[in-house]
């Protein structure tokens, strides 16, 4: 594995780690038959190196894969503090490209398709609206919106206040204190991350702070491959929660999964096989 350190204009030192196909099934790159490189988008507060035994998984199957890191979590320095003012917009219109440069300049033969985790999914449908063409499809695995019409009984409007008070919080503290909560706290964030997490939680629509562009109108234009997989068990994204975000997709080609084993919300990620097959067979099946 090699990881390459990107710098981000506020001085936040963020890792790409890369990890090439390697395995039995690892097939030459030609110019009518590209690899595919899996980018890896982390949940919020889950580190990049807790998916290392997954991307190493993927490239045993012959893929290039590749572990992005959300600025502020993981092994990025530092840790966001009352400074830090970067939300989801800085996150796709600064960060994602930065490190999307890294990914095709180490596989430049390579179709990038991006692996999104619970809000890295979220991020990676913003990305893909961004630079429309340029993804060969997006996986979307525990991903969905946290709208809170989307969650059933008493779960909605814990949602819609949980995530208002933590918003709240962060902008009373300077800072999202996740980390000293013992579990489920998401770790320290950016108060305006956690702001433009409850406003998507209260509205249900993609527009964060900044914004240049009218991400909803983009993205529901996008036409490219989708791989939707949700897991028993997930109480943050049941199928409920993944569905929202995928009627924002009208003109993707869509395929849904769901994975029968009560895995949760990130026990996928050390049980990897299951996920790992049905990903592959998908990844195969592209024209």
């Amino acid at each position: 594995m090699e990881t390459v350190p990107i710098q981000m204009p506020d001085g936040t030192t963020v890792p790409v780690r890369l990890v090439a196909a390697g395995g039995a099934h690892r097939h030459r790159i030609t110019p009518d038959a590209p690899r595919p490189v899996v980018v890896i988008a982390p949940g919020l507060g889950v580190p990049g190196a807790y998916y290392e035994w997954f991307a190493r998984d993927l490239a045993g199957r012959g893929f290039d894969a590749a572990i992005l890191e959300l600025r502020g979590n993981g092994d990025s320095r530092p840790k966001p503090g009352a400074a830090s003012t970067y939300g989801y917009q800085e996150l796709v219109s600064v960060d994602f490209p930065a490190m999307f440069e890294v990914v095709r300049e180490r596989f430049p033969d390579s179709t990038p398709y991006l692996l999104g985790h619970s809000m890295g999914g979220q991020l990676g449908v913003m990305y893909a609206a961004r630079i429309r063409g340029r993804l060969g499809g997006l996986i979307l695995v525990a991903s969905g919106t946290p709208y809170h019409r989307a969650y059933s009984g008493l779960a909605a409007p814990g949602f819609l206040f949980g995530t208002a008070a933590a918003a709240l919080t962060a902008n009373l503290a300077g800072f999202w204190p996740g980390h000293r909560i013992t579990a489920g706290g998401f770790g320290r964030q950016s108060k305006a991350l956690i702001a433009d997490w409850a406003r998507l939680a209260r509205t249900g629509r993609f527009e964060p702070a900044g914004a240049e562009i009218d991400y909803e109108e983009r993205i529901g234009r996008l036409k490219l491959p989708v791989l939707s997989i949700t897991m028993t068990g997930d109480d943050y994204t049941p199928p409920g929660s993944a569905q929202h975000l995928l009627e924002k997709l009208p003109n993707a080609d869509i395929t849904t999964w769901h994975h029968p084993e009560p895995l949760g919300h990130n026990g996928w990620i050390p049980d990897s096989r299951s996920t790992v097959d049905r990903i592959e067979k998908w990844l195969r099946d592209r024209p």
